[in-house]
């Protein structure tokens, strides 16, 4: 089957060197200025050209051939993409017409005054009439095989995917003409839909603008939609939540331009599409931190992170890595991933000064060789024990690690006359229910206690929930989504704070280096129910929930509360704004008698006596009962599969079970 001259136009393109483009472009221009001037004067004499007229045709020729063809290569037209001009090169190509002409006009005006002779010139008809017909066989030539292509050149192999697109603003028009000119992806746009009731009924690079976000039930319906592009880079995640809970019918798929768009200008394109994700459904915006600032306080300073294997350690020593430290130290005693992580880091910074120690932050003396080896001048401290139903039926490994393994890291701290230490807490400490949460706010009451008596800056950085973290429920909702079933949540109305773990990092980074005072949160907006994200990412997945993918309640489990809390009554009285979205808190330090009673909490633990350690916790937070047990809730959205149960009461198993 033989191609349109356009398609071969398009398929030149590719394959032919600059140089042979560029030649081919100017023959192809000289044939268009021939005919256009030709045409020209059979319109004005109505086809029949008389002999005089003749004569001024072949001697004006040369001279207006001449003109188009340096004006061309002086406005870079003979330098043409052909698959990516846009109304910025239109306006080019009429402007070098335009000054084409004139200039044409301008040398015969002068030729016919030097020669006294009108008649030299063609008439001033033929000149508009050739300024037209230039410009349109030019423009044609230029852009037929973009339009060409758009219309006919379609993946044979790859069924196109009906799709909607989700704003139809300056981010939904580029996605769009970015769809238009790559055959790289499966999406058939056949409208757009947006807020805005001055847009509907518009068309938009031909596509229609079909309605308003809330029409697209009926529309997905009406018109066999398979696939939503979100194009609204800023799309306030409640407006999300109510798209997704519309369509979680549908079994629709979903694709969103990242928020990083925003700050792209004019530059987008199909392959920016990401999927949807937990992050998106924040109840607010993310928080972002400037990433210079950060660099002025980590450039050239020695850092050791303990934990660092960990999700939010790991994070943290990534993020370090990239700021330009003259060290920096990872301390964790999970030797596998510890290992993984150094050789990630060692590859993406050759020249940093990497250093992994396999070490227990529990063991004082391994601590005092380390802090002495190297120095730091930095110190930020992630390790702990951070499952709460695993650490309900170990409370002494939870006090050893997350409380003495804090005292000893906070004492070398204080003995090297480090400059800064950064205790990542959570909000499990305020009003503790768990062993877990108890044993960190015993660590926050050891990083104010030693804060008094050294010069140390020491801070507190509380984190509500961290999405994507190892200990999070979006792994586990996504490995159970992926398994087809049934996806497991604690209760109906269990509901908490949640954030990405690139705030977490970047409000440890900059909240902890600032130091503003002992204790720094981020402000998290309302908390959101784990059924309603669980619900979410299962419409996310183009599955309908409750039919697909069932939903069972398997009843809190040990050490678990329905709502957490991110700062007590006292604490959010004395909190401060200490920038966009950061609350800082000065707390007094604590009493010697508290004090005294965690070193005895220390000593049961060390003991291994868990009846005296359970009891002084117990009178320490009264908030802290492990030996109530919450009543198991009655499965609402299906059946419990055998033995889901009784792991509510066995944390040890659930927990291997989901490993």
């Amino acid at each position: 089957m033989k191609l349109p001259l356009s398609l071969h136009l398009l398929t030149m393109s590719r394959r032919a060197t600059p140089r042979q483009q560029e030649f081919v472009i100017l023959a192809l221009d000289t044939a268009c200025f021939v005919v256009a001037f030709y045409a020209a004067y059979l319109l004005r004499f109505e086809g029949v050209i008389p002999p005089d007229r003749v004569q001024q045709l072949t001697r004006c020729l040369p001279p207006l051939l001449v003109i188009r063809l340096a004006l061309h290569v002086l406005f870079g037209l003979h330098r043409w993409s052909f698959r990516l001009s846009g109304f910025h090169e239109a306006v080019r190509l009429v402007q070098a017409s335009f000054t084409g002409t004139a200039v044409f006009i301008a040398f015969f005006y002068f030729v016919q005054r030097a020669l006294e002779d009108v008649s030299v010139g063609p008439p001033r008809s033929i000149i508009v009439i050739e300024f037209l017909l230039t410009t349109s066989l030019v423009g044609g030539l230029r852009f037929s095989p973009r339009v060409a292509s758009r219309w006919t050149v379609r993946r044979a192999a790859v069924p196109s995917v009906r799709t909607i697109v989700v704003g139809s603003g300056s981010a939904g028009e580029l996605l769009l003409r970015d769809l238009y000119r790559s055959d790289e992806h499966p999406y058939r746009v056949v409208g757009f839909v947006d807020d805005d009731a001055r847009k509907h009924g518009m068309s938009i690079g031909g596509r229609p603008v079909l309605g308003a976000i809330e029409d697209l039930p009926r529309l997905v319906l009406q018109l066999g939609v398979q696939q939503l592009l979100f194009a609204i880079p800023r799309l306030p995640a409640t407006r999300l939540r109510e798209v997704l809970d519309s369509c979680a019918h549908l079994k629709l798929n979903y694709k969103i331009l990242p928020v990083s768009f925003a700050y792209l200008n004019d530059r987008v394109s199909a392959s920016m599409l990401e999927d949807l994700a937990a992050d998106d459904l924040l109840p607010r915006r993310e928080i972002q931190f400037e990433k210079e600032e950060i660099r002025k306080l980590i450039r050239g300073r020695r850092v050791l992170v303990t934990g660092a294997a960990g999700s939010i350690g790991s994070e943290i020593c990534r993020q370090l890595a990239e700021l330009g430290p003259a060290g920096l130290v990872l301390l964790d005693t999970n030797e596998n991933d510890l290992y993984f992580l150094y050789r990630r880091l060692e590859r993406r910074h050759p020249g940093l000064a990497l250093h992994a120690e396999v070490a227990d932050v529990r063991d004082l003396t391994r601590l005092r060789t380390v802090a002495r080896q190297y120095e730091p001048q930095d110190v930020f401290h992630a390790a702990a024990h951070k499952h709460v139903p695993l650490m309900e039926s170990a409370p002494e490994e939870a006090v050893k690690t997350n409380v003495t393994g804090c005292r000893n890291v906070a004492r070398v701290a204080t003995e090297l006359g480090v400059e800064r230490f950064v205790l990542i807490s959570t909000d499990k400490a305020v009003l503790p229910a768990s062993a877990m949460g108890t044993s960190k706010r015993l660590a926050e009451f050891i990083v104010r206690e030693e804060a008094t008596r050294s010069g140390v800056a020491f801070t507190v950085v509380r984190f509500g929930n961290v999405l994507g973290s190892a200990g999070s429920v979006v792994p586990l909702f996504k490995s159970q989504i992926a398994a087809g079933g049934p996806v497991t949540v604690t209760h109906p109305d269990c509901r908490r704070y949640l954030m990405t773990i690139r705030e977490a990092v970047g409000l440890v980074l900059v909240a902890g280096l600032h130091h503003p005072a002992d204790l720094c949160i981020l402000e998290m907006g309302e908390p959101i129910r784990i059924l309603d994200l669980a619900r979410l990412m299962i419409t996310m997945s183009g599955l309908v929930p409750e039919q697909e993918i069932p939903i069972v309640f398997t009843g809190l489990r040990p050490g678990e509360k329905l709502d957490e809390q991110l700062m007590t009554t006292d604490e959010k009285a004395a909190s401060l704004a200490f920038r966009e979205m950061i609350r800082a808190i000065r707390t007094p330090p604590p009493s010697a008698d508290l004090m005294a009673r965690i070193a005895a909490v220390e000593a049961q633990a060390a003991d291994g006596d868990r009846g005296a350690l359970v009891a002084a916790l117990t009178a320490l937070f009264p908030s802290y009962q492990p030996l109530t047990r919450p009543a198991r809730h009655d499965v609402a959205a299906g059946v419990a599969p055998p033995g889901l149960a009784q792991a509510a009461e066995l944390p040890v198993r659930l927990h291997l079970a989901r490993g």
